[in-house]
C-alpha cells in the first residue's frame, strides 16, 4: 500500500479471511498492542525489535471473525501524547486536513482510515487516544466503558484508564467490530425518546476548572429533530484530584526500563514520566479512592452530548506540552470514569454503557445517510474546526 502520511509502522502480508462477519475487512492494529510474529514497538526505540510471541484477545476475536491485519499503526511514543508525534518513527501526518496534527495517541489509525488505506482499526484509549484522532481526521472511534474489551496483550499505560476499542470510517462499521469484540448483537439505533445532557462545561479530574465551551451547542437542532430531549447539564468533579494515580500507574508500567534506559526515551515522554517519578503514595491512595468514588455516579440523563475538541486543530508541529490539557478537557473525564464514549467528528456521545451511545450513534448516522445523495454517511460529518 501506499503510505503518504506515515500511518503505518510495518507493513503485514494479509492472509486469507476466514468466513465471518468481518469478512475481508482489512484491520490496522495500533503498535501498542501485541500480534504474534509481527513486530511490535510501542512506538518506541526501547521495544524497537520486540516481536511478541502471543496476539491480543481483542486481534484474535477481529481475525477469527474475517478480518485480515494489514499492518501495525505509528503512535506516539508509548501512547502518552495527544499529537501522535514520535521522536523514532516520524509524525503522523493528516489526510483530511494537511498540516494540522492527527491528533494522538493512535494517529496513525485515524490517518490510515481517512485516506481509506484499511477499513477498521483497533486502538487504545487512556484519555483521548481514539477519540481525539477520530474527530482530527473526520472518522469515528469508540471508547468503551472501562473493561468491556479486553486489554490483555496491549503496553499498558495507566490499567486503571486504559481502553482497547474500534474505529472505521463509519458508526455501523465500529459498531459491527464492537459485537465481534464483546460478543454483543449490535444495539438498534435509538434517540427518539432519550434524554440528552448537553455538556459545555467539562469537568476537572484535577487541577483548576477547565473553561467552559459552547460549541456543543451545535449539535442540539438536529438531536431534537430525531426526537431526543436536550437540556443543559453538568457532571460533578472528583473529590479530590486524580493524576496521581495516573502518574503512578505509569511510571509502574515502565518501571523496568526508566529511569535505567531513560537515553531511550524521547524529550516528550521523559519528561512526563520524569514528573511520574515525584508523585507521593499519599496522593496515590486519594486519588485511588477519588475515582472509586466517582465511578459510582449514576447520570440523572440517558446520554451526554459534548464535543470532542470544540476548537481550532493545532498544527502537526505544534509543543505537545502546550495543547495536551486544552486538547483532552472533554475526554479524559470519561476515562476517569470509566464510561463509554463515541467520537463521530467532533461530536461526543457519551454514557456508563456502549449500548446506549452505539445506539444513539447509529440513529445519527442514520439520519445523516438518509440526507446524502449516495446514500452514505459523510465521513467528516461533525467533524471539528479546521
Amino acid at each position: 500500500m501506499t503510505d503518504r502520511w506515515n500511518a503505518i509502522l510495518t507493513e503485514v502480508e494479509p492472509a486469507t479471511p476466514v468466513d465471518g462477519p468481518l469478512h475481508g475487512r482489512r484491520l490496522l492494529v495500533k503498535d501498542m498492542i501485541d500480534t504474534a510474529g509481527v513486530r511490535t514497538t510501542y512506538g518506541s526505540k526501547v521495544y524497537s525489535d520486540h516481536v511478541p510471541r502471543r496476539t491480543a484477545p481483542a486481534v484474535e476475536r477481529l481475525v477469527a471473525a474475517g478480518a485480515v491485519v494489514v499492518g501495525k499503526a505509528n503512535l506516539h511514543e508509548f501512547a502518552w501524547g495527544v499529537t501522535s508525534q514520535n521522536p523514532w518513527y516520524g509524525t503522523v501526518q493528516n489526510p483530511l486536513r494537511p498540516g494540522r496534527t492527527t491528533g494522538g495517541s493512535s494517529g496513525g489509525n485515524a490517518a490510515a482510515l481517512a485516506d481509506g488505506l484499511c477499513d477498521l482499526g483497533l486502538a487504545t484509549d487512556t484519555g483521548c487516544s481514539i477519540r481525539l484522532p477520530a474527530s482530527c481526521c473526520g472518522v469515528v472511534g469508540l471508547k468503551p466503558s472501562w473493561g468491556r474489551v479486553p486489554a490483555e496483550g496491549a503496553f499498558p499505560l495507566c490499567p486503571s484508564f486504559d481502553t482497547v476499542g474500534p474505529m472505521a470510517q463509519t458508526v455501523e462499521e465500529v459498531a459491527l467490530a464492537w459485537s465481534v469484540l464483546t460478543g454483543e448483537p449490535v444495539p438498534e439505533p435509538r434517540l427518539a425518546g432519550l434524554t440528552i445532557g448537553l455538556l459545555t462545561q467539562p469537568p476537572s479530574v484535577g487541577g483548576p476548572a477547565l473553561p467552559a465551551n459552547p460549541a456543543g451547542e451545535a449539535y442540539v437542532p438536529r438531536l431534537e429533530e430525531l426526537g431526543a430531549r436536550v437540556i443543559e447539564s453538568k457532571i460533578p468533579e472528583p473529590d479530590d484530584d486524580t493524576w496521581p494515580l495516573f502518574f503512578h500507574e505509569a511510571a509502574e508500567s515502565h518501571r523496568a526500563t526508566f529511569p535505567s534506559r531513560a537515553a531511550d526515551y524521547g524529550d516528550n515522554v521523559r519528561a512526563k514520566l520524569e514528573q511520574a517519578q515525584e508523585v507521593e503514595p499519599n496522593a496515590v491512595a486519594r486519588a485511588r479512592r477519588a475515582v472509586r468514588r466517582w465511578r459510582e455516579l449514576r447520570p440523572p440523563v440517558d446520554l451526554y452530548a459534548a464535543p470532542v475538541v470544540g476548537a481550532e486543530i493545532p498544527p502537526a508541529d505544534c509543543d505537545e506540552l502546550e495543547v495536551r490539557i486544552p486538547l483532552t478537557a472533554f475526554l479524559r473525564p470519561f476515562n476517569v470514569l470509566g464510561w463509554a464514549a463515541l467520537a463521530i467528528g467532533d461530536l461526543q456521545l457519551v454514557a456508563p454503557r456502549d449500548e446506549t451511545v452505539l445506539a444513539a450513534g447509529l440513529a445519527w448516522e442514520r439520519e445523516e445517510r438518509t440526507a446524502m445523495p449516495s446514500g452514505r454517511a459523510p465521513r467528516s460529518s461533525g467533524a471539528a474546526a479546521a
